[in-house]
């Protein structure tokens, strides 16, 4: 078990830009999460911020002479703190690296793994743009969301006003609809007026048996349940991407060809119509925690990514 307490870190810990003394238990959860391995010559800083009704937890990760800068969104059920992997591979290319736990995620407020509105998500991707500001982070900011985190970089491209400093978008098995996605929403309609919430069913979602036992047995920050209020927000958000106008953003694209977690077949249809020629990458043998896939998969599309971006 974890030797930080959760539910008193976020209460302790200072808005991230104003550099404030970190409480000790972030080198716990730094230690507990494997981020306190970062390269030689990088500064990392845990904090908070806050968008709209949350306060979030957030965290930066800053090279001597940083080159860009990376502004990473986790997937539904995830935080931060699992995100070692990608943070690293940002960091081989000099980049400072920014993230937030959702709400309802990891450290930060809100009801546990729920959401009122997906509209909610985009308050807290412009509070990680005013953090980069407020951190002074390099240029260009390079986006990538893994999952629901990839959602909420879509909606942004699909109707936000992309800002100039942006540089590449990355989407990790991007969420559209989930597997199933109409007999969810059949059962969704029959639940909701009984129950708040229904019991998680915990997926083998990754290659990597260490991850999975780790996230299914070890992880003290891991909700239990599945909000009915989540998936009535999704309900609503679907049609608004489905629905879009096209854009001539052209995104990169990773995805897996057998998860099972989201209709990536479709997910990637809907994709195609909406953006200019997105750049994509299908890995035969990855399953959709791409984040945490086993090592040879991440090698795969770290080495694309890393041309893309070069």
């Amino acid at each position: 078990m974890s030797t930080f307490q959760p539910e008193h870190l976020l209460a302790a810990l200072p808005p991230l830009a104003a550099a404030g003394q970190e409480p000790a238990q972030s080198g716990h959860y730094r230690s507990f999460y494997g981020l306190d391995a970062v390269r030689a010559g990088v500064r990392s800083r845990l904090g908070s911020f806050r968008a709209g009704p949350y306060r979030l937890a957030a965290q930066v990760w800053l090279p001597e002479r940083p080159v860009a800068t990376l502004l990473m969104l986790h997937g539904y059920y995830d935080h931060m703190g699992l995100y070692g992997n990608l943070v690293d591979w940002a960091l081989s290319l000099n980049f400072a690296v920014l993230a937030c736990d959702l709400p309802g995620h990891g450290l930060s407020s809100g009801k546990r793994a729920s959401i009122d509105d997906f509209g909610e998500y985009q308050a807290v991707l412009h509070g990680l743009f005013a953090e980069a500001e407020a951190l002074r982070l390099p240029r260009p900011w390079h986006l990538c969301g893994q999952s629901t985190g990839g959602a909420i970089l879509l909606d942004y491209l699909l109707h936000g006003r992309p800002r100039p400093e942006l540089g590449e978008t990355i989407l990790l098995a991007p969420l559209v609809r989930p597997r199933a996605w109409k007999r969810s929403q059949l059962s969704y309609h029959l639940v909701r007026p009984f129950v708040d919430a229904i019991p998680r069913r915990f997926s083998v979602n990754s290659s990597d048996a260490d991850f999975i036992d780790f996230v299914h047995h070890r992880d003290p920050l891991q909700p239990r349940i599945l909000p009915t209020a989540w998936v009535g927000a999704l309900a609503r958000w679907i049609p608004r991407i489905e629905g879009a106008r096209r854009s001539a953003h052209s995104p990169l694209i990773v995805q897996g060809e057998q998860d099972a977690t989201v209709e990536w077949q479709h997910n990637l249809d809907v994709l195609e119509d909406k953006f200019n020629q997105p750049r994509r990458l299908l890995l035969p043998d990855a399953r959709h925690h791409l984040v945490n896939e086993r090592e040879a998969l991440r090698q795969q599309y770290f080495e694309f990514l890393t041309r893309q971006l070069g």
